[in-house]
């Protein structure tokens, strides 16, 4: 490569639950391209979510061939999330300057997520995130029409309650630098999809830097997010709305009512959202 600095290293989270039909070329094609056009430390960390399938061997498979790549295995589901979670704690103890993560179902190119390290690099931000509605994105293939309006109802839900003026919170295409995910790891419960939101609110909440820019994205077929629109719906929005109560002085009033939270969740097949965020975090 042609760039004579020193490229930042970089950790790459991939969350997967039950992807054996599609991780495997997602995972060679991120190694070839990062062996290819990347002088940094690349490394990848597939954090299983209670898979039931073989995504475990496949990954271990992959990993043979392409040693940067290993498997972070969690037998029972904790949700997409909590994966991040455990991924994050684990790259803090890896100490790569960038953490990121993209889907496991090969919805960003690795070219696409090269794109947010370059950004990175640079120092514009202290977090890059991709966004599929600011212009100059690539998207080869469109959001159903009814998936498109539960995600700019959710979008509008979240400007309303937090006010992070950002055109996309749910891409799952985010680079973090490492001083400031150290500093909110404990902030970080949402356990759900939803945990985006949790992740940019307390980095705003810091004082972070949050740059977003255009990205290269195609809506996979076989989506569980469209299988289960209604619900998968229902969860991010209470997650959302328990965020901005945590971040309220009524909080301290619902503590009895935890309890009946945690059933409510589980009632909607969901993970719970982890404890502590509100005394780590709550009012700063």
């Amino acid at each position: 490569m042609s760039d004579t600095h020193p490229q930042p290293s970089v950790l790459l989270l991939i969350p997967a639950y039950n992807e054996e039909e599609r991780i495997g070329p997602v995972l060679c094609d991120y190694a070839k391209y990062f062996r290819e056009n990347y002088d940094g430390e690349f490394r990848a960390v597939v954090v299983l979510n209670g898979c039931r399938d073989n995504t475990l061997g496949i990954v271990e498979e992959v990993a043979k061939k392409f040693p940067e790549i290993e498997p972070l295995n969690f037998e029972e589901p904790i949700g997409k999330g909590g994966a991040l979670i455990e991924g994050f704690r684990k790259a803090t103890e890896a100490k790569a300057m960038f953490t990121g993560y993209v889907d496991a179902d090969g919805a960003t190119p690795a070219k696409a997520f090269h794109e947010l390290i370059k950004q990175g690099a640079a120092g514009n931000a202290d977090c890059v995130i991709g966004s599929r509605w600011l212009p100059g994105s690539i998207l080869h293939q469109s959001q159903t029409k009814l998936r498109r309006v539960f995600s700019r109802g959710f979008h509008t839900i979240v400007e309303l309650l937090f006010w992070l003026g950002l055109a996309d919170t749910q891409c799952p295409a985010k680079l973090v630098r490492r001083e400031s995910l150290e500093e909110i790891l404990e902030s970080l419960r949402i356990a759900d999809l939803a945990f985006d939101v949790n992740l940019l609110v307390s980095l705003k909440r810091k004082g972070y830097t949050i740059k977003e820019v255009p990205i290269e994205w195609t809506d996979q077929l076989g989506s569980k997010v469209t299988a289960n629109l209604w619900r998968v719906s229902l969860v991010m929005f209470l997650s959302v709305v328990r965020l901005r109560l945590v971040y309220s002085p009524f909080y301290k009033w619902l503590r009895p009512l935890r309890p009946l939270e945690t059933w409510i969740y589980l009632k909607l097949n969901a993970p719970p959202p982890r404890r502590s965020l509100e005394t780590s975090d709550r009012g700063k």
